[in-house]
């Protein structure tokens, strides 16, 4: 058995490394992985993505696209028939019908292929003839990726780093009294530890409604089939004195340790580690109208994930035979509708410098890597409001709560995003010098022409940055 076991193996390595020379040599695939955190719009952005590839009638800057290059676009079977498909036509009809709303948010990994065949450039670009590239779309939660973090760390180590984080925070109040009043030596007693996750859950849950980004375990917040097993029945914990076998410490740690190798282990290894393009949506406003603290809280939780993207290049050999690395990043402020086009400029500086430290990692490890803002699908209009003598720049678009129509000036970001950062940094209450306000705007009913996808900022602009040069 071991023996046919170990040939096996082999034997479906080579299959996989046939495979992969054949698609390479005739026709290639990309794997974009699109993730983001809580409500940073990815299911929206990877819907409109869509649409605008099949009817690209709104990517001037979409190279291929505007050169008239691609012939066709089309939706073709997903390679992975174990993972869920993406379902383009409901969240399109969600954003487009006659009462448009939002589509519902990702609640779990799935996978949508787009083929697109095109000419390419070149001295040999006649004799070839028109080719095709495969772009498989992979959408996952960001709470997900931010798990990849733990695998590096202890449970004691993280009991220790989570718990001084909910000291500074008053959603944290009920569950650090809670787990400092507990005893990790004592034998374990299945309703305390119970009682523990459901009061840690609760925390993660009104710290994801403040705006806080670091938000770990993930599944935790998006438990799926998971729900009730122990592996998500932990909590962290101050370490006791002693930690004698079956106490309450001792179990939080083995579960601990199982949700990694159980959970993190098999996304990281199944899914993420083969992902060749990356797009990470940020709400960058969101953490702003939440206040400085938010602010750094997202500046920190993306340098310390960057850590688990493969970046850089590797040979062509070494792509075949599976080591993929993320060679191009895009980090995308999203929801650039909610601001008129003066402040555009503003929100990208304040996203370059909010991701300096990430993006410098992934630099480092030869990566491109680019930052921008966007909407995916624009939801409002612009226009200018008087106020006390003065002309602002502001935007209309439809209220979520009401439908009513709605004008918004939320504040003027400053040119210098160190007027954001820097009282971030210093762990400052609340903006002293402005204030930034959000509205909740639904999505504008449309009337799209023949050819042309629903409207959007900067969208082909990221696609180009994405996969142009594979065109």
């Amino acid at each position: 058995m071991a023996l046919f076991g170990i040939t096996d193996r082999i034997a479906r390595g080579v299959e996989g490394v046939q495979a992969s020379v054949s698609e390479a040599l005739f026709e290639p695939s990309l794997r974009l992985g699109v993730t983001g955190l809580s409500r940073a719009g990815k299911t929206v952005f990877i819907t409109a993505l869509i649409a605008n590839l099949l009817n690209r009638g709104r990517m001037p800057q979409f190279a291929a696209a505007r050169e008239g290059r691609i012939e066709a676009a089309f939706l073709q079977p997903q390679p992975d028939d174990t993972l869920p498909r993406f379902d383009y036509e409901a969240h399109l009809a969600a954003l487009t019908g006659d009462d448009p709303r939002w589509p519902q948010s990702t609640r779990s990994i799935s996978e949508l292929r787009v083929s697109l065949r095109y000419r390419p450039q070149g001295w040999f670009a006649g004799w070839r003839g028109p080719q095709v590239l495969h772009l498989d779309i992979v959408d996952y939660p960001g709470e997900w990726l931010l798990d990849l973090g733990l695998m590096t760390r202890s449970y004691a180590e993280w009991s220790e780093a989570t718990l001084d984080r909910l000291a500074r925070r008053r959603q944290g109040a009920a569950f650090l009294a809670l787990a400092r009043a507990e005893d990790g030596a004592l034998r374990l007693d299945e309703a305390r530890a119970l009682d523990l996750s459901q009061s840690f859950t609760a925390y993660l849950q009104a710290a994801r409604e403040a705006g806080f980004s670091d938000l770990t375990p993930g599944r935790f917040l998006l438990p799926g089939d998971l729900a009730g097993s122990p592996v998500l029945t932990f909590a962290p914990l101050p370490k006791p004195a002693s930690t004698p076998r079956g106490s309450l410490w001792r179990e939080m740690e083995r579960r601990y340790e199982a949700y990694k190798s159980r959970v993190v282990t098999p996304f990281f290894r199944d899914h993420f580690a083969r992902i060749d393009r990356q797009i990470v949506l940020v709400d960058v406003l969101g953490a702003i109208h939440q206040g400085p603290r938010a602010v750094e809280d997202l500046r920190r939780t993306m340098a310390d994930v960057l850590g688990a993207f493969r970046v850089g290049r590797t040979g062509w050999l070494a792509g075949l035979l599976g080591a993929r690395r993320v060679s191009k990043m895009l980090f995308a402020a999203t929801k650039a509708d909610h601001l008129h086009h003066d402040q555009h400029p503003a929100l990208s500086a304040i996203t370059e410098a909010l991701l300096a430290e990430a993006k410098s990692r992934a630099d480092f490890a030869g990566a491109e890597t680019a930052a921008l803002s966007l909407a995916a699908l624009r939801a409002t209009v612009e226009e200018r409001v008087e106020r006390d003598g003065q002309s602002l720049p502001a935007v209309r678009g439809r209220l979520l709560t009401t439908g009513r129509p709605a004008v918004m000036y939320p504040g003027a970001l400053p040119s210098d995003p160190a007027r954001i950062l820097s009282p971030a940094r210093e762990g400052a209450e609340r903006w002293l010098d402005a204030d930034f306000g959000l509205m909740a705007f639904a999505p504008a009913r449309l009337t799209l022409k023949p050819g042309e996808g629903p409207p959007h900022i900067r969208l082909d602009r990221a696609v180009e940055f994405l996969i142009g040069d594979a065109l």
